[in-house]
């Protein structure tokens, strides 16, 4: 193959553009790329300050870093015009094709030289400077090449995407089933039942951070792990140590919510629930719940799992749509007699674990698809996988229709 290998900041250079605070506002997120932002000046996740003129201007087919989360894959080529963070990279790209060149940037390969060039004390203070840049090399292949390769890898991306929706629907479905069947369970009413306030059923605590703090050594040095709003989506049942792979690497000297709390999402995936295995810190984007004497806890989670919809009714219609706490604890949950709670959960865990088995199965092959698409992309733009004499045939464009359960949207928009 006729590829030369090229230093990176030869196909790119720095543009500093800014004062257009009439543009809309866009980020930078892992699984997506450059996206337009949905936030509005009053989210209180991601504060936007009054004043963006400073903020610096992308122009469609400029190239964006997130230089704080370059190592985990925040950047890629932008399809809007828009202002970023001026905490960002921006840069014009010359020399390659821009849709070749996203592909290529954001594969596993480059995202790990990223990780390697970037520096800091710990993993999650990794900062990428602009002068290590040049220590990265780039493959690049003719000019005729580079779109086959985009060819090539919209058909196959387009066939692995429409498997993983295809899983993911099946998903929701069994958890749509499920959760009539739970439903079912804990909203009879008989003897011995009652209408009480979320509020009567267990003690409410609060997430403290509204993000992962990145300076404060005290944090990082504690003992008790960070939890994100997509760790409580993802977990099933429990969150788990042992199982759950935690987004966070920091770890905060204040225990906020024991062991045994149950844990509900108040932002982004609203109304998902897991009871924590292990004591942890969480953001303000997580509610916790600590029965009262007389409620059981997994009960509790069964009653909170049937009223996603109704936790979702609650949240206000607007950008974000956070579940406001307090109106959370007015909410009604029909709760039995001790005794009868611990028979529903020992039902429903009957009841439903052919359902929890063939999703934690589809599951698993979920992550399968994800990583060979990953493993593709890499192998096929860094021409370890030669696709030139590859008929592309006609397909239809499928997009990977995953939700933002990580806390996508970068924490660090209104950084200087």
């Amino acid at each position: 193959m006729s590829w030369q290998t090229v230093p990176l900041r030869k196909l790119i250079t720095p543009n500093n553009r800014r004062n257009r605070p009439d543009l809309p506002l866009l980020s930078v997120v892992r699984d997506k790329g450059v996206i337009k932002r949905k936030l509005d000046k009053s989210d209180n996740h991601n504060i936007i300050p009054e004043d963006l003129s400073n903020y610096k201007v992308v122009s469609e087919g400029q190239f964006v870093i997130n230089k704080m989360k370059a190592w985990q894959g925040s950047c890629g080529v932008s399809a809007f015009e828009g202002i970023v963070s001026p905490a960002y990279f921006v840069f014009d790209l010359q020399g390659a094709d821009s849709r070749f060149f996203n592909y290529a940037i954001r594969s596993r390969h480059y995202v790990d030289e990223f990780g390697r060039i970037s520096k800091g004390i710990r993993v999650d203070q990794w900062d990428l400077e602009l002068s290590q840049l040049k220590y990265i090399r780039f493959p690049l292949p003719p000019r005729d090449e580079q779109d086959q390769i985009v060819r090539y890898l919209d058909w196959k991306v387009s066939q692995i995407n429409k498997l993983i929706n295809a899983k993911r629907r099946q998903i929701e479905l069994l958890a749509e089933q499920k959760r009539a069947v739970v439903h079912k369970a804990v909203t009879k009413c008989g003897e011995g039942w009652q209408q009480l306030r979320i509020k009567a059923t267990a003690k409410i605590l609060r997430g403290k951070f509204s993000h992962r703090p990145r300076n404060d050594p005290a944090f990082y040095d504690g003992e008790y792990p960070f939890v994100q709003t997509g760790d409580v989506a993802r977990a099933g049942k429990y969150i788990r140590k042992y199982k759950q792979t935690l987004n966070n690497k920091g770890y905060s000297v204040s225990k906020q919510f024991p062991k045994g709390t149950l844990t509900m999402t108040i932002a982004a995936n609203i109304g998902d629930v897991a009871i924590l295995d292990f004591d942890a810190c969480f953001p303000d984007s997580v509610v916790g719940f600590v029965p009262h004497k007389g409620i059981d806890l997994e009960y509790l989670y069964y009653a909170f799992f049937s009223m996603k919809v109704e936790f979702i009714k609650e949240a206000p219609i607007n950008t974000q749509g956070n579940l406001n706490v307090e109106r959370v604890g007015t909410m009604t949950v029909s709760v039995p007699n001790e005794e009868t709670q611990r028979n529903i959960v020992h039902e429903l865990e009957i009841c439903t674990m052919k359902t929890d088995k063939i999703i934690d199965k589809l599951n698993d092959e979920l992550t399968l698809f994800a990583e060979y698409r990953t493993r593709i992309i890499s192998d096929v733009v860094t021409g370890k996988l030669d696709v030139r004499g590859v008929a592309v045939p006609e397909y239809e464009v499928v997009e990977d229709a995953v939700r933002n359960v990580d806390d996508e949207i970068d924490t660090m928009e209104s950084e200087e």
